[in-house]
């Protein structure tokens, strides 16, 4: 029943492929969808964008573990700041400044708007090479869960969902990707409901009041509203919510929406959907001490290993539902897919629109696309080498990947929006500060403080970029007039 649940769901999308692939004929409709996404598709594709393997294995089980019932703060913070704040503040204005300047990337928006060809060079460049390690975590978190669920190696995990991936993103673009994203989002919707009762309900846990002071029992700061160290909550908070404002992924999702009046419906359909997902994703995570006495450890490292609670938990879980076991496979699947379309697209937009791009200004639209498609292959094949040397922990990867990215475009890209005075001289300032910050600190910290590392890299380049803005000569008049609304 595992089986034909997964062979169902991989035919739906490989049919979405054949469909999209016929309606693909432009460049723009293979990055953008003809900029023509409505509220729901919109929504659901940041919020599937948003949510992945990372949050269902890696981060909702060693955080779970960690923090114990504090840790849904994170997904409330996602929900309130990662998706509401981010469509009120980014969405209309990202949307109304990108058309305005005629830009479809994040690289491209910085060109236009600081006048900077470099600075689109060198984001593109960190948007390809950063997006990897982030890449990489979905994948090693879809293979924990397959190789826990159906016994099946690592490595044939890791290639099988990478074949999948790129098929129907190479044949359909983001058209593909926004179609499935609001099947999956259903899945994941459904899903997250589901695991919630099941793992409420079973006996390990007794029931929500039970299950409470069970955890109390173990260590009473499991079931703390702070829990043992806010600091670290703070910067896990502030790393997966703000960080994701400075996402090229996620800020994509703006740039193809159609109109304001979907931008406002999508605003709180996105807000709806994270609190559900997130909320619900590090809430199943707070009870894995119950169902486990302590942390799992790799066969293949001889170490304990945080990603591979979630995996045992629910299959002890859900070990009588091979129903439920296959709808909890396809949920993560379905949140991983749609990360991972999203990380390729924007990924090889990088190289393609920008790099090519500004190297050679007479490369042709279709030369663009057909290179776009070569290039998803790349990046898919880079992210697996990397996921299957397992070099370190899922959230180690992921917040590597997401500080040094939103560390160097955050300033940029905010400030960019909305201040006027804003210069090049500051955005490079933010750039390299946040930049900077995150190489650093994550080079001499230990890997448990990358989250803390990446935290303070966001929070350079919102200081320098409008700091630096301010002591520096303006920009020319028709610059500030080509960037105001």
């Amino acid at each position: 029943m595992k089986i034909v649940i997964l062979a169902i769901y991989a035919l739906i999308l490989v049919g979405i492929a054949i469909y999209t692939a016929r309606k693909t004929k432009t460049l723009d409709d293979f990055f953008l969808g003809g900029r023509k996404m409505g509220a729901w598709i919109s929504a659901f594709a940041y919020g599937t964008s948003y949510f992945s393997a990372v949050i269902f294995i890696g981060y909702a089980g060693k955080l779970g573990w960690t923090f114990g019932l504090s840790v849904v703060w994170i997904g409330i913070g996602n929900a309130l700041i990662g998706s509401l704040l981010a469509w009120l503040i980014l969405g209309k204005r990202t949307r109304a400044l990108t058309h305005k300047l005629n830009v479809s990337t994040m690289p491209e928006f910085f060109e236009s708007r600081y006048g900077s060809k470099a600075m689109k060079i060198l984001a593109a460049i960190l948007i390809f090479v950063f997006l990897v390690p982030y890449s990489a975590s979905v994948y090693q978190g879809l293979s924990y869960l397959f190789e826990g669920v159906f016994g099946i190696p690592f490595i044939y995990c890791v290639i099988g969902m990478a074949v999948l991936t790129a098929g129907y993103l190479v044949a359909g673009g983001y058209v593909a990707t926004a179609l499935s994203d609001f099947i999956q989002g259903i899945i994941m919707l459904g899903g997250v409901v589901l695991v919630i009762i099941f793992v409420i309900k079973n006996p390990v846990v007794g029931g929500l009041s039970a299950g409470l002071e069970k955890l109390a029992a173990i260590d009473p700061k499991l079931v703390s509203v702070i829990g043992p160290n806010w600091w670290s909550l703070l910067c896990l908070v502030i790393l997966t919510s703000l960080g994701s404002w400075a996402l090229p992924q996620m800020v994509h999702k703006f740039y193809a929406i159609k109109d304001e009046k979907a931008i406002m419906r999508g605003t709180i359909i996105s807000t709806v959907f994270a609190l559900i997902i997130a909320g619900g994703a590090y809430f199943i995570g707070v009870f894995g001490h119950l169902f486990l006495t302590d942390v799992p450890v790799d066969a293949v490292t001889g170490k304990a290993n945080f990603d591979m609670i979630m995996p045992q938990m629910l299959d002890i879980a859900l070990k009588n539902s091979s129903v439920l076991i296959g709808i909890i496979v396809v949920l993560v699947l379905s949140a991983s897919m749609s990360t991972l379309s999203s990380l390729v697209l924007v990924s090889s937009s990088a190289i393609s629109i920008d790099l090519i791009g500004a190297v050679n200004p007479k490369y042709t639209k279709e030369k663009t696309k057909s290179t776009m498609r070569w290039l998803c292959l790349l990046f898919v094949i880079l992210s697996v080498i990397l996921a299957l040397f397992k070099f370190t922990t899922i959230i180690t990867l992921m917040s590597l990947s997401w500080g040094t990215i939103a560390g160097a475009f955050l300033g940029p890209f905010l400030f960019g929006l909305y201040m006027k005075r804003a210069t090049k001289a500051g955005a490079w300032a933010g750039m390299i500060a946040g930049l900077g910050t995150s190489l650093v600190l994550n080079s001499i910290l230990p890997a448990s403080q990358s989250p803390m590392a990446s935290t303070i890299a966001m929070m350079a380049s919102l200081v320098a970029t409008p700091l630096v803005s301010l002591l520096t000569k303006p920009m020319p008049k028709e610059m500030v007039e080509k960037v105001t609304l």
